[in-house]
């Protein structure tokens, strides 16, 4: 017999009754199918190698959770500084307060000293 280089021979049969056998026919017949093959060709697209894959989605997650969590914190500062400005508004004093402490504006008759937070390091 001619020796095909696409098919073995059995090696588990006795020496009398050796068949050739087909590389193929080792592999199970559900993954030999040609539906099988198409499903698994498209998830591996789908999961891997498409633009909007497995991992893609993954980073888009995390990043959608960072940015509700930058959106609800700065909820938070804008409800903050909303009430902050209420108070401004309607007290006179302490938009003076402020003025004077973030901007270090001062009355015409007055003069301005500023003295740093940490003046016993530099007295000496």
């Amino acid at each position: 017999m001619e020796n095909n280089p696409d098919q073995i021979i059995d090696e588990n049969l006795n020496p009398e009754d050796k068949v050739w056998v087909s590389p193929l026919s080792r592999i199970p017949r559900w993954l030999r199918n040609k539906f099988f093959i198409a499903a698994a060709m498209f998830m591996v697209i789908i999961l891997f190698l498409d633009k909007n894959d497995l991992f893609t989605q993954a980073d888009r997650g995390r990043q959608l959770k960072e940015l509700l969590n930058s959106k609800q914190y700065f909820t938070e500062q804008i409800a903050t500084e909303q009430g902050e400005l209420d108070k401004m508004k309607s007290n006179p004093g302490i938009l003076e307060k402020y003025a004077r402490e973030k901007y270090l504006m001062k009355r015409d008759n007055e003069d301005l000293f500023i003295i740093p937070e940490n003046y016993e390091e530099h007295k000496n």
